[in-house]
């Protein structure tokens, strides 16, 4: 270690402890904030909530008229909910147009930076069909070989398309598809 310089470097086991030391930080600050999360959460619904003591000595109709009571105010609670729902959604729509736009005022769009990579045509393929890969993208191996001669030779197989109608024409000629299909 360079004393001239005046950095010292972290042994790994110093190093290790400090992280562990964080974990641990971290982990106490992290069960801390769920129990006063927990103890809020309590708080806030012994507020709102009305203890339901009494109910053995009620009545029916007393019983009734409760029921009634609790159901109307989940239904408030209910449309409550839903009319947050609908306001978060509108929200989200409206973020998600206003980040479109500033898309589109920007004009650009990030792409990332690709890496000029060097390959033959046979590693390309190699890498795209992975061990199917087994031809060989020597072009000239695979074109045919062509004489140069002035002569054009005529095959005798390609017939005029006329005489195979004629042939093919009337009784002989359904006789001759149906020959020609076995």
């Amino acid at each position: 270690m360079s004393e001239e310089s005046g950095v010292r470097k972290m042994t790994h086991q110093r190093k290790m402890m400090l992280k562990s030391l964080m974990l641990n930080k971290a982990r106490e600050d992290l069960k801390r904030e769920m129990e006063q999360k927990a103890e809020a959460e309590k708080a806030e619904l012994s507020q709102r909530l009305e203890p339901l003591s009494g109910l053995n000595s009620m009545s029916s109709q007393e019983l009734m008229d409760l029921c009634r009571e609790l159901h109307g105010k989940i239904d408030k609670v209910d449309e409550q909910r839903f009319d947050i729902e609908a306001r978060v959604k509108k929200n989200d729509t409206e973020i998600e147009e206003l980040n479109q736009k500033i898309f589109d005022l920007r004009g650009k769009f990030k792409r990332p930076p690709l890496r000029r990579v060097r390959m033959s045509a046979d590693q390309m393929l190699r890498a795209l069909l992975g061990s199917k890969h087994k031809v060989s993208m020597d072009l000239r191996s695979n074109l045919k070989s062509v004489k140069k001669g002035g002569e054009k030779k005529e095959d005798a197989e390609v017939k005029d398309w006329r005489d195979n109608i004629e042939a093919k024409q009337g009784m002989g000629g359904k006789k001759a598809v149906f020959e020609g299909a076995q």
